[in-house]
């Protein structure tokens, strides 16, 4: 096919998609998108580090995503790639996502890592459990997706689903630049009159600052101060008070559904915690997470309208570096790894035949 014969086709498809009702796509953050990302970074509610409210923070991540994909990744190092949802009919951002290539490589990442203690008195006839919190770097070394966040009145026709698994299909797509294990850092609990009762009962003793101060500070700084300042001995948490015992590992509200999505696609919480609010640190091998382990690479055979009842719901992304995109959308699977693609989604991701795509069930 020409490449005038294929834009036409392209241009025709969107046509047809729009009339659909239009689609979601997925792809790597851009420069013009930091005014769209910043009206998200008001919207988190705070304590969200990977989005600071921050214009100047937010466009060096976006342009160290940028110089990121336009180079090979240098051994060891440590790279963010930033992806945005937007809405394909009105170009409109309206959610963010991100992934970390290597943690420590600039500064230590520190968790709190849970263990448990048994103490027995025979003489009084009692035993106490105690949990108790172990200062750590156990995560140096590691991949990281995290800054997984959507408009609030967005968060509906799978949208977060798609944004979410996208970053597992971009991870595959690279895979030589992430490391074996991979964890996702979510926001702790924040109560109902807006503080977060982890930071208020052990991190405010030793920082003397507000929590959004602290969480601003280390995303604009690194968190060498937590080296400086926290304390180095394990911390018994029944000492804490009891909300903020209640907070260990309890994801903020508004994370809960993307804790959901975690543990779906194989994640496992195995007793880590952020050092500042609490909330749940997630951990699985690369190669284990379901869109990693279950996706193929197929060549697109052609274009043409699908029945739902016969054709593949499916997450599918096509593209390397800065020209990865996603979106959801309907193949139909042939011999040979060959595909028949949907129209709208044809349309939505700029495919046409010859061209190789990277796909899962959604």
């Amino acid at each position: 096919m020409s490449p005038n014969a294929s834009e036409k086709l392209i241009a025709n498809q969107a046509v047809r998609a729009e009339a659909r009702g239009g689609a979601f796509r997925v792809r790597m953050a851009r420069p013009e998108d930091i005014d769209a990302l910043y009206q998200l970074s008001l919207k988190t509610g705070g304590g969200f580090t990977n989005l600071p409210p921050n214009r100047d923070d937010l466009a060096r991540r976006v342009n160290a995503s940028v110089a990121g994909l336009s180079q090979a990744a240098a051994e060891g190092s440590g790279e963010l790639y930033m992806l945005v949802l937007e809405d394909v009919g009105t170009g409109a951002v309206f959610g963010t996502a991100s992934l970390f290539t290597r943690l420590g490589v600039e500064w230590p990442f520190y968790s709190y890592k849970i263990t448990r203690i048994s103490q027995t008195c025979k003489e009084l006839g009692k035993s106490l459990t105690s949990d108790v919190l172990h200062l750590v770097n156990d995560f140096d070394g590691c991949s990281e997706v995290g800054g997984l966040f959507l408009e609030p009145e967005r968060r509906a026709a799978g949208a977060g689903r798609l944004i979410a698994r996208s970053r597992y299909l971009f991870l595959a797509a690279h895979r030589s630049r992430f490391a074996a294990k991979i964890i996702a850092d979510l926001r702790g609990y924040q109560a109902e009159d807006g503080s977060w009762p982890f930071w208020e009962g052990l991190g405010r003793h030793f920082f003397d600052m507000e929590f959004e101060d602290a969480d601003r500070f280390n995303s604009l700084h690194g968190n060498q101060f937590i080296a400086d300042l926290m304390p180095k001995y394990p911390i018994y948490a029944r000492l804490l008070p009891p909300a903020a015992q209640a907070a260990i590992g309890r994801p903020h509200r508004d994370g809960e559904r993307a804790y959901t999505l975690l543990a779906e696609e194989g994640f496992r919480y195995e007793g880590y915690v952020d050092i500042f609010d609490g909330g749940p640190t997630v951990v699985a091998y690369a190669d284990d997470l379901k869109a990693v382990k279950d996706h193929h690479l197929s060549e697109v055979a052609g274009v043409r309208p699908l029945d739902s009842e016969t054709s593949l719901d499916a997450l599918v992304a096509v593209g390397r570096g800065a020209d990865f995109r996603a979106a959801r959308g309907r193949l139909e699977l042939l011999p040979h790894s060959a595909v028949m693609v949907d129209e709208p989604l044809a349309a939505c991701l700029g495919l046409s035949p010859g061209m190789e795509i990277l796909h899962v069930t959604f």
